[in-house]
């Protein structure tokens, strides 16, 4: 399996190994991760039988105003920033990620708040005989849920897991 990690974070799949396969023909990401997997397997000539989205990072929905504050308070005070981070993909649960913690870039928020899902791109893959599984927790801090949970389903197999934050945990 080929994993792409979320924003600021390292080794964060051993959360979500209930969701994952372990097999050479599927590939997987969490949130900003999940940004890039998507983009990796519709640009890939490789064979893929599955992708697996994990609260996949949602921010289309978003105001430009909302993707300025994101970017100028990570650039006024990165700490902070990654603190309350770490604060909100944990939640609801209690998990501590400090240990998965790898400081992204201000170009890497930048490309994860701007990115746009096209279902132009979700047919074509699915086109090909590539399973799609988004998984979404409707308690998500991180990310407008509801929204992800719109665009999804209907076009991937789509999970709504009561409970769950950003994290896929409660």
């Amino acid at each position: 399996m080929r994993y792409f990690n979320g924003f600021s974070l390292r080794g964060e799949e051993r959360f979500f190994s209930e969701y994952l396969i372990q097999n050479d023909l599927c590939v997987a990401g969490f949130s900003y991760g999940a940004q890039q997997a998507f983009e990796y397997v519709y640009n890939t000539t490789q064979r893929v039988d599955r992708l697996i989205l994990l609260s996949p990072a949602f921010f289309q929905s978003q105001k430009p105003s909302f993707i300025r504050t994101q970017l100028r308070y990570f650039k006024n005070s990165r700490e902070a920033y990654i603190k309350q981070f770490l604060a909100n993909t944990a939640y609801p649960s209690q998990v501590d990620l400090s240990a998965c913690l790898s400081t992204g870039t201000q170009e890497e928020l930048e490309a994860l708040l701007s990115y746009r899902w096209e279902s132009e791109k979700i047919r074509k893959i699915t086109g090909r005989g590539t399973t799609i599984e988004v998984f979404l927790g409707r308690e998500d801090k991180i990310i407008d849920a509801p929204a992800a949970f719109d665009f999804f389903a209907g076009k991937t197999v789509t999970y709504w897991i009561k409970g769950a934050g950003h994290l896929l945990k409660d």
